[in-house]
């Protein structure tokens, strides 16, 4: 989806600095709207019992597997059934696209935003009378990737995850303001997360508030997501060349967290031309947008020809019967 790579580049633009940081060379500009699509004739809008969502079902008769999908930073929900939407309907998976912020009921930004956001949205799909409950999935990227991970060491019976440019930490919430503040909440309470390293922008740009934070983690070790209570498999996409943040760094944060504690190691599929686009079916026709955040555009789009097969092949594998 071409929205949620721009729009994660746009939300991080406006990440927030602590206030005992060094200001910002200039106040962040508005965030652009967020965009609240229609799921068009193959989807059903669900609003109700606190979940906000596009839902698309598979055409496969029988009990299906599910998948609870959500994007980035960019929030809200893109119109109709694109990306990897179509491509998983086509397997026969039933996909709940939800959104947890920008939409009605949601916060407006993506900050405090409930974690019991998704559980409700979990607790939808296991009713739904075409969902096998016992067969599925959460699949998000960034910050959606941030978000699926938290959501998994919060719930074992999750049969895998997917996550693309992948976080081993919580982060900032992103808003129109320079206060810090949480990107979720559980119980009400803020998730820890690690401060940006905001006297690294001047030199190193937005890559930098994330990059030159890890370091840090020393100090804020709450932040960590604790991986190791995640019961299913996990499998991470990444590209070396990401200019947003250091994935694959953090992806070898995940694996090397997950071997200290005697967890089964995830599959990383990592891409050395490939930067923050990297997740997706590939782009058939024009395709310079994917590297607007780091690698090429067609390294990018030749990550996506390698990968997708792989991340389909590793949710049949997850969600067979």
């Amino acid at each position: 989806m071409r929205n949620i790579v721009v729009g994660m580049f746009v939300a991080a633009l406006l990440a927030t600095p602590a206030a005992a940081q060094p200001a910002p060379p200039r106040a962040p500009p508005t965030l652009p709207p967020i965009a609240v699509g229609d799921p068009g004739p193959t989807g059903v809008r669900i609003d109700k019992d606190g979940v906000f969502a596009n839902f698309f079902p598979a055409k496969a008769s029988g009990k299906r597997p599910a998948i609870l999908l959500f994007g980035g930073s960019e929030g809200g929900l893109a119109a109709g059934d694109g990306g990897p939407i179509k491509a998983l309907t086509a397997e026969g998976f039933d996909v709940l696209y939800l959104c947890y912020f920008g939409c009605p009921g949601t916060p407006p930004q993506l900050v405090a935003v409930p974690l019991e956001t998704f559980v409700r949205a979990l607790a939808f799909l296991r009713a739904q009378p075409g969902v096998d409950a016992r067969r599925i999935a959460v699949v998000g990227g960034s910050k959606g990737g941030e978000a699926a991970l938290l959501v998994a060491t919060r719930d074992s019976r999750l049969k895998a995850v997917v996550v693309a440019m992948p976080s081993s930490v919580a982060w900032p919430g992103i808003a129109n303001s320079l206060s810090m503040q949480p990107s979720w909440t559980e119980g009400g309470a803020p998730v820890p997360y690690l401060p940006y390293a905001f006297a690294a922008y001047a030199k190193a740009g937005i890559f930098g508030l994330y990059d030159q934070a890890l370091p840090t983690l020393g100090q804020h070790p709450d932040a960590a997501i604790p991986v190791e209570r995640i019961a299913g498999p996990i499998l991470l996409v990444c590209g070396e060349a990401d200019h947003l943040w250091p994935s694959c760094a953090m992806a070898d944060q995940i694996a090397e967290r997950l071997k200290a504690n005697g967890r089964r190691a995830p599959t990383i599929l990592r891409y050395k031309d490939a930067g923050h686009a990297v997740f997706g079916p590939p782009v058939s026709g024009p395709h310079d947008w994917l590297a607007s955040l780091g690698g090429s555009a067609d390294g990018n789009n030749a990550a996506r020809a390698d990968s997708w097969p792989k991340v389909v092949a590793f949710l049949r594998a997850r969600l067979r019967p």
